[in-house]
């Protein structure tokens, strides 16, 4: 393999935005595809291997086809399937919208047929990257969720589960060193510190050690000097904070009445590739109704 090397003055794009977090992962390369199984393998905690991904949302080349968030959903060879996010700002409702797709995603499987039964279900994994926030009130950046039994310590062993990280959490690794990180701990740090200047030779550590990370990082230096992918992606972060900042400025004059739901006429309005003004006109008619 080639090494990976990232200088102090190298500019890199923000892997926290979902935007480069699935262009990173959903290349059609093998360094992508590598990249993507490993960071899997770490946070579920074993081995596993992404055969394929589903088609679940327009390209993430296609600039006019935007989403209000951008996810990940693949199948790995023994059949799992995952469903992984970057989340920048996560909402105060993301453990209930979690659990609502995690349920999406587990019971998509069709077993309908003579020759098929509940035991041929495969386990899903609703993966969500915290960037920013915390979600729950503990010092732990790790999270899984499954069915349990609280009062008895019972669990379910069931085949779905929910995985959170929150790299908001992370104050504590900055000193740790390389040697004495968790394979877990070492995809956080890179999450989170990819940008810091002041960070660079720690992460060229991880770098040295974890293969996986090494070929995202071949995949986010390609975007990075690449000036017209680099537009594209920082161009479709920016409309999605302008669109959202306009809407809020817009309900706080009152000139949205009631709350911003995200109904699928106003999601289908983000998708449409709108201005902020011609969205919050048509909301405003709609709202009127």
């Amino acid at each position: 393999m080639t090494k990976v090397f990232f200088h102090e003055d190298d500019d890199l794009i923000d892997i926290r935005f979902d935007n480069v977090f699935k262009a990173v992962f959903t290349k059609d390369t093998h360094n992508s595809n590598f990249a993507l199984s490993k960071l899997i393998s770490a946070l579920i905690g074993r081995g596993l291997s992404v055969e394929s991904l589903k088609v679940n949302e327009p390209p993430i080349n296609n600039l006019r086809d935007r989403q209000i968030r951008f996810d990940i959903c693949c199948r790995a060879e023994n059949g799992e399937l995952v469903n992984v996010e970057m989340i920048l700002n996560p909402d105060k409702f993301e453990p209930v919208r979690l659990e609502f797709f995690a349920g999406k995603l587990f019971t998509g499987q069709d077993i309908r047929g003579s020759d098929k039964s509940y035991s041929d279900l495969e386990e899903a994994y609703q993966i969500a990257i915290l960037a920013k926030g915390l979600i729950f009130l503990d010092d732990v950046f790790l999270h899984t969720f499954e069915y349990y039994d609280p009062v008895h310590a019972v669990s379910l062993n069931g085949k779905s589960r929910i995985i959170t990280l929150e790299l908001a959490k992370l104050n504590g690794l900055v000193e740790k060193s390389v040697g004495e990180m968790s394979v877990q701990e070492t995809w956080a740090f890179y999450f989170q510190y990819l940008t810091d200047r002041g960070k660079r030779s720690k992460i060229n550590e991880i770098l040295e050690r974890e293969e996986g990370i090494a070929m995202a990082s071949k995949v986010i230096m390609n975007i990075s000097k690449d000036e017209v992918e680099r537009a594209r992606l920082l161009s479709e972060y920016k409309y999605e904070l302008d669109t959202q900042s306009k809407l809020v400025d817009a309900k706080r004059e009152g000139r949205l009445e009631g709350r911003l739901e995200m109904t699928q006429e106003f999601i289908d309005m983000l998708k449409s590739g709108k201005s902020p003004e011609d969205i919050i006109r048509d909301y405003e008619m709609i709202s009127e109704k």
